[in-house]
């Protein structure tokens, strides 16, 4: 079976390592996949690295959140070209399912795809607005398996879906001896939605209480996110114990060096960083978004404020600091068992590649009908 994948970045983001994980699990199978992105980028070199045919369709640069004027002219002019390339592909390479990761070309891939070829649509974060509009129109259009990395993202589509959480590798487990000096970390894309400024700001208001505590900065702008942003977090963090590392690959390695991680984001389809925090036994404080408490339940795998400001993080952190060790232990263990048993990448790859070879079958034993 030939798949096509097409995502809207050419950047390594969460729903990119998840579509690299698809691949993997298509490949395995011994299907062949081709994916199609907008230019170069760290993603189109992983896929080269598994021998994987890669196309360029255009699509953007955007503006992160609300789109001007200009940028929904752009949409307009690219998904002309879209359409016309998804077609060209599927005719020339007889593809036989379409899988599209993340919403911006949905609507060119609903136009493109012949009924006859079943086609999956990948969600990863909350569509609002627009987006979301555009997206239930292509849905409405014709037939489309909707896969979503958590309830929470698929809530507002109101339709027949699945839910495959993502996996994730094992990053490592050891237990920490959750001392005074305290290794406090934020690992991902810099970005307002990923509440550094509130971790920044929890540090100002724990630092004297807590001396001996470290904090760091794991991660970088991507996706047009604006450097203005990253600018007030550096500015915010001056007079901190606040140590930026940059964008880092192994993400293992990173939590290695941590004794609690925190994720503070205001919006969050299911972030990878958290089963990753999982798997390697660091105890994880967030804000109760999206479908972050679909995995971390308050007090049993993990630790949730009450409401969305630094002042509440700082105050949930300052419980953890205080708790007893062994009861931190405790949630640690508790949190691997979890992964264990429901974010693994092994999992992830059995399920998405179960549902595809399901879906393809039924489309099979339906083309008489299709076809009419």
């Amino acid at each position: 079976m030939r798949v096509l994948f097409l995502d809207q970045f050419s950047e390594l983001g969460g729903g990119q390592h998840a579509l690299l994980d698809t691949v993997d699990a298509v490949q395995l199978n011994g299907w062949e996949p081709h994916v199609l992105l907008p230019g170069g980028g760290p993603l189109v070199a992983a896929l080269r690295s598994r021998s994987v045919p890669v196309g360029e369709i255009p699509c953007g640069p955007y503006s992160s959140g609300y789109k001007s004027a200009a940028d929904s002219m752009r949409f307009a002019l690219d998904m002309r070209w879209q359409v016309t390339r998804i077609q060209h592909l599927i005719a020339s390479t007889n593809i036989d399912l379409v899988y599209v990761n993340g919403s911006r070309l949905l609507p060119a891939a609903s136009l493109a795809t012949p009924r006859r070829i079943p086609m999956f649509f990948h969600v990863h974060s909350h569509l609002r607005g627009a987006a979301l509009r555009i997206a239930g129109w292509s849905l409405r259009r014709r037939p489309v398996t909707v896969v979503g990395c958590s309830q929470s993202v698929l809530e507002p589509l109101r339709r027949s879906r699945h839910v495959i959480p993502n996996g994730v590798r094992d990053a490592g487990y050891r237990e920490r001896a959750f001392d005074r000096a305290w290794r406090i970390g934020i690992v991902g894309r810099i970005a307002p939605e990923k509440g550094q400024l509130e971790f920044v700001r929890a540090a100002a208001l724990l630092k004297d209480e807590f001396p001996q505590a470290h904090f760091t900065i794991c991660g970088a702008a991507l996706f047009g996110t604006a450097d203005e942003y990253y600018d007030a977090v550096r500015l915010g963090a001056r007079t901190l114990p606040v140590q930026f590392v940059g964008w880092q690959q192994d993400v293992a390695h990173v939590l290695n060096e941590l004794d609690l991680l925190i994720v503070p984001s205001h919006q969050e389809g299911m972030a990878r960083v958290v089963l990753e925090a999982f798997s390697a036994g660091v105890p994880v404080v967030a804000f109760p978004a999206g479908g972050i408490p679909e995995a971390v339940i308050d007090g049993v795998t993990g630790f949730l404020t009450r409401q969305f400001t630094a002042e509440a993080l700082a105050a949930r952190v300052r419980d953890v600091l205080v708790t007893d060790g062994h009861r931190v232990r405790e949630i640690a263990r508790n949190a691997r068992q979890a992964w264990a048993q429901s974010y693994t990448i092994g999992g992830y790859r059995r399920s998405i590649r179960n549902l595809l070879a399901t879906v393809a079958e039924e489309y099979e034993a339906e083309m008489p009908l299709r076809r009419r």
